[in-house]
């Protein structure tokens, strides 16, 4: 599946919310690059760690919860 399709999807499982999604990316992939192992099975080494977090979300292995403040 090409990038652009699992981006796609990605999106779709956080409501279509680009900031979210960006959110969400940009965790994991801080976490990924502190050593934290891929949770789809892809090489880290020809990915990089922000594709690898939207495959994993794409993938629903990530899931991302709203906290509303009251």
């Amino acid at each position: 599946m090409r990038l652009e399709q699992i981006a796609a999807k990605a999106l779709e499982n956080v409501g279509f919310d680009r900031y979210l999604l960006s959110l969400a990316v940009a965790k994991r992939a801080k976490e990924l690059a502190l050593g934290n192992p891929p949770m789809v099975d892809v090489d880290p080494k020809k990915f990089k760690y922000t594709d690898i977090a939207i495959m994993e979300i794409a993938e629903g292995k990530i899931s991302i919860e709203v906290k509303k403040s009251s």
